[in-house]
């Protein structure tokens, strides 16, 4: 694999910013099926690479992987602050498109995350279900609306109020509830779950996991002993990325 950080203007942030990105070295008839891979909320764009094998990963199953940098955004457009969606939604997609070659079809196109990067994936298929083939959250933090309403922790009452401001979450484009609520089942990329039995979070998948039943939406979802670490995301990962891939493989 080439492992390569691209250092990029953004316009809609109105600065410089990065990504980590993996690409695939041996020469193939067809680009690469491409994976967005997002981050969590004390992480950066390095560390699925610092913390996982995804690059050997990666490599063993031919996939080009996209990590970029979204600092502690939950992927929104940010009341006080940057407009960390559309660079994710719009720009991001346009600077792989113009840099790399990678696979631009929507079977080969997948998104995950771990944490609040769980959340900000299955947000993104959610919204732009054309885009992907499929998307998985692992240990996501899947209830926004909850976590600005009954969270608390200083930290988080001020990181909401920054990210938010009046903003109300539930029954809006930010709360994936309402999103799997409002969605069409057939149009959805195929949603997988995976979440340990002692994370933090784990109510919070719970309560994903019966808004997709309650609303008709499919969902691979397994829970297995593990917490809130990247030795439960570094086990994880390796099946969720087969599972992404089953259907591409099947008609390749």
């Amino acid at each position: 694999m080439a492992l390569i950080r691209v250092d990029v203007e953004s316009e809609a942030l109105e600065l410089s910013t990065s990504m980590t990105v993996l690409l695939p070295e041996r020469p193939a008839a067809d680009p690469p099926p491409v994976l967005y891979l997002l981050h969590g909320l004390t992480d950066d764009h390095t560390a699925w690479t610092r913390f996982t094998s995804i690059e050997r990963y990666a490599a063993d199953r031919g996939l080009a992987v996209i990590m970029p940098q979204v600092h502690r955004s939950f992927y929104a457009n940010e009341a006080y602050g940057m407009r960390f969606w559309d660079y994710l939604s719009v720009e991001v997609p346009a600077t792989v498109a113009r840099f790399f070659r990678v696979s631009a079809r929507r079977e080969d196109t997948f998104v995950a995350g771990l944490s609040m990067g769980g959340y900000g994936a299955i947000k993104w298929a959610l919204r732009e279900p054309e885009r992907f083939a499929a998307a998985a959250t692992l240990s996501g933090a899947l209830d926004l609306a909850y976590i600005q309403e009954h969270d608390r922790r200083p930290h988080i009452r001020a990181l909401a109020s920054r990210v938010f401001a009046d903003r109300i979450v539930a029954g809006g484009d930010e709360d994936l509830m309402h999103l799997v609520r409002v969605a069409d089942p057939d149009r959805l990329p195929r949603l997988i779950l995976r979440c340990g039995s002692e994370d933090h979070l784990l109510a919070q998948n719970r309560r994903f996991t019966a808004a997709c039943a309650t609303a008709g939406v499919p969902l691979d979802a397994e829970l297995s002993p593990g917490g809130h670490t990247w030795d439960y995301w570094d086990s994880q990962i390796p099946g969720v990325l087969d599972r992404l891939l089953a259907r591409a493989r099947t008609r390749s």
